[in-house]
């Protein structure tokens, strides 16, 4: 009777312990992985803030979630982001709307020359864009933050100090900015950024407009010794989830990554300005990069050459249906 009752409570016990590894540790039995693919190399700052991103996440789910990167374009490249989310070959994906200009209308308005002055207002204004508009280009995914970088100057082999100058010069570009320097005379070459440092070494190219943060990131500064300070627009970015994969997940991580949104918009629009002006004190000490500034008079004749590009954006968006206008003076209200 005694052995009875001490098998009796063993059997009780040992029923207890495996009920509460079941019922009381979801987070060891139901692991999240996910696969946030990246198109530029990791030291880059879309991949920088990929990986804050990740970090956060984990922290904030106590481990529930675990994310894979892979930045450097080793999952999905840079135009087939988009579609590769859509269908699966990535949970997670990081895409410039620029290198899609026909896709992304309404976002890739901040792309216009409009005067924002830096990355942190132009990350929260895109944000703002997107979440006012709910553009139907993100109808098939879930869009986790959204970012630019910083202003786009003229970087080049030779020395740019006025408007003749940049007339006929090779430059990459892509999106809208490459309608900029069309406008100037240059002769945009399209390309993602990472194919630009071997063209920039065979001479294929002569420089690029971009945000500066890139003459450190791709050590542009060692083949481009000026930088001509146009400062004019931005790329805008976006972190997008598989629609399928975002339903099955449950609502405590949906509400980690949500609340991220803003908060991920700002921590990498601030953290794009302070790369900025890291890159630019590099290129200047390491690489003796001179960089040029426009006189008022010069720089008004630049900008003068750009109203016909958000004239035309207006008439374009304008035959599609879109508020045009609307948008133009939502951007420059919401980047203020």
């Amino acid at each position: 009777m005694v052995k009875r009752s001490i098998f009796c409570a063993t059997l009780f016990f040992f029923t207890v312990i495996t009920c509460l590894i079941v019922f009381q540790s979801p987070v060891m039995a139901g692991k999240i992985k996910l696969n946030y693919a990246n198109f530029p190399p990791a030291p880059t700052f879309p991949c920088v803030q990929m990986e804050r991103w990740k970090k956060e996440v984990e922290k904030r789910t106590n481990g529930q979630v675990m994310i894979n990167t892979f930045p450097g374009g080793t999952l999905l490249g840079a135009k087939g982001m988009m579609d590769g989310v859509i269908a699966g070959q990535a949970d997670i994906g990081n895409i410039c709307m620029a290198y899609q200009p026909g896709r992304f209308i309404v976002t890739n308005a901040m792309s216009l020359p409009l005067g924002i002055k830096n990355a942190k207002k132009g990350s929260l204004a895109l944000l703002k864009l997107y979440e006012k508009y709910k553009p139907k280009a993100f109808k098939d995914v879930v869009v986790l933050t959204m970012f630019t970088n910083a202003p786009g100057n003229v970087m080049s082999k030779v020395p740019v100090r006025r408007l003749a100058d940049i007339k006929g010069l090779d430059l990459r570009a892509s999106g809208g900015a490459a309608q900029i320097l069309k406008a100037w005379g240059a002769n945009p070459v399209g390309m993602p950024m990472p194919a630009t440092v071997e063209a920039l070494q065979k001479g294929t190219v002569k420089g690029l407009f971009s945000s500066l943060e890139v003459m450190k990131d791709f050590k542009f500064a060692e083949n481009c010794k000026y930088v001509t300070m146009t400062e004019t627009v931005v790329y805008p970015f976006a972190v997008i989830m598989n629609k399928k994969k975002w339903n099955s997940l449950p609502a405590d991580v949906k509400k980690v990554m949500t609340d991220l949104k803003k908060e991920q918009a700002l921590w990498t629009g601030t953290y794009m300005d302070e790369q900025i002006q890291k890159s630019i004190a590099w290129s200047k000490d390491a690489n003796n990069v001179e960089f040029i500034s426009l006189s008022a008079k010069e720089k008004a004749k630049w900008d003068k050459k750009l109203d016909f590009i958000t004239d035309k954006w207006i008439k374009n968006a304008k035959d599609k249906g879109l508020p045009a206008e609307a948008i133009i003076n939502d951007i420059k209200a919401f980047a203020k």
